[in-house]
């Protein structure tokens, strides 16, 4: 087993204002040559966006782009035509492929939205670029791994062009969960959301993110009430 331990106070960390963004990975202005990416993992930025603001009409190509709101909700509009609010306990999935435009911003003017906008490298290039959004039952992810993306359209969750699961927890304090890994060469990489944990010996709190990987089972146990994404990558 190898592992990379990234803790949360050593993010990098771009305050604009209107945007407050930590990026466990180099993104914009923060470069570290050491955190460009894992596996096919290459943005992880946790972002508070205040009211009424939020990232004007941009493009994208060849990228799964994931948001996971956090609480508040987020207005995406895309070149596709699709204007769509995003709330707390939804996942949005979008498959940039061959080109898109599109913009995000805070659906209200009273109050900040906090969300996760994760990119991650696709198996194939040039797709036809599609959009997708879910709402998660909440209570299947008490003491319990729920499926939120997969590889695949017809199962649990959001479905992207990568061989990749994301999985999320809400787990009482003393409670533990083991996670078999699904894709052979796949790595596991740990995003605490909230409280305190374990995982395979490594203690982590709140935003520490954790990488395992030449593993077939990975072990989570919660020291205190926990929150937690799990994100099964290809490491290739």
């Amino acid at each position: 087993m190898k592992t990379i331990l990234h803790k949360a106070n050593t993010r990098g960390h771009a305050n604009h204002g209107w945007l407050n963004s930590y990026h466990t990975f180099s993104f914009a202005q923060y470069y570290d040559p050491e955190r460009l990416h894992f596996g096919v993992l290459r943005v992880l930025n946790d972002d508070t966006v205040s009211g009424s603001m939020g990232f004007g009409t941009h493009p994208h190509d060849n990228m799964e782009i994931i948001s996971i709101p956090l609480s508040g909700d987020l207005e995406h509009q895309d070149s596709m035509g699709n204007k769509q609010v995003i709330r707390q306990g939804d996942v949005q999935v979008l498959s940039a492929g061959t080109g898109i435009y599109h913009s995000e911003k805070n659906f209200h003017k009273d109050k900040e939205v906090k969300f996760l906008q994760i990119w991650m490298f696709p198996n194939k290039k040039d797709v036809t670029p599609r959009y997708d959004q879910i709402t998660l039952d909440a209570d299947k992810k008490h003491n319990a791994w729920q499926q939120v993306l997969s590889p695949n359209a017809d199962d649990e969750g959001v479905w992207v062009h990568q061989n990749a699961w994301f999985s999320m927890t809400k787990l009482d304090a003393g409670k533990s969960l083991d996670y078999q890994v699904k894709g052979k060469g796949n790595g596991l990489y740990y995003f605490i959301l909230e409280g305190d944990v374990e995982v395979d010996g490594q203690k982590l709190g709140k935003r520490d993110g954790f990488g395992v990987w030449e593993t077939e089972l990975s072990k989570l146990t919660a020291s205190t009430n926990a929150e937690v994404l799990l994100m099964e990558v290809p490491m290739n």
